[in-house]
């Protein structure tokens, strides 16, 4: 038979699945249901309650989390996908008692009032410096044909952190904390 076809037997609703990830330098070993999001497995599985549920719709950026230096919204993945992935939440950030770069300046320029979206615009955040050190251009890029590192202006850092809402409205000093470390990891 030239053209066989294989039988794809589906998966038994409630069979738990094995998976391993690299969870902020931490390697876990677990069984999970293959319908858990990536955001449930953080917070309900593991206790890692930084990265927030917000609209559980991918709709406000409270979940993102950075999925191999890739920002995504955790609510919207299924942590299975990412068996084998490295895996760095907001609690990940830190090295210690040493803030990352990005959490000190949003403390520094009053990123944040309730602080629920603030985990994961800080995930957010370093994803984006990433694509921007990357050269990855964005919808208002003024010349796409530039080779090089694109220019983090106001109107960049904004387009770039759109995915992620602020109900309190703290966004100018989400963009001087963003634009701050931009611009030092543009002198390095």
């Amino acid at each position: 038979m030239g053209d066989q076809m294989l039988a794809v037997v589906p998966q038994m609703a409630g069979e738990k699945v094995a998976v391993r990830f690299c969870i902020n330098d931490f390697y876990y070993v677990t069984c999970l249901d293959p319908r858990v999001s990536l955001l449930d497995m953080l917070r309900e599985e593991l206790g890692l309650t930084g990265t927030k549920k917000g609209c559980n719709h991918g709709q406000c950026g409270a979940c993102t989390v950075l999925i191999d230096g890739r920002r995504i919204n955790s609510c919207l993945a299924l942590a299975v996908i990412y068996d084998g992935s490295e895996i760095i939440t907001i609690e990940g950030l830190a090295r210690g008692d040493e803030l990352h770069p990005l959490q000190a300046a949003f403390i520094r320029h009053e990123g944040f009032q309730c602080g629920y979206c603030t985990s994961g615009q800080i995930c957010s955040a370093v994803g984006m410096l990433r694509e921007v050190e990357q050269g990855t251009a964005s919808h208002v890029t003024p010349d796409l044909r530039q080779p090089g590192r694109v220019e983090l202006t106001t109107e960049e850092i904004r387009e770039r952190m759109s995915g992620n809402i602020c109900r309190c409205g703290a966004y100018p000093g989400i963009v001087a904390a963003v634009r701050e470390e931009g611009l030092r990891n543009k002198r390095k």
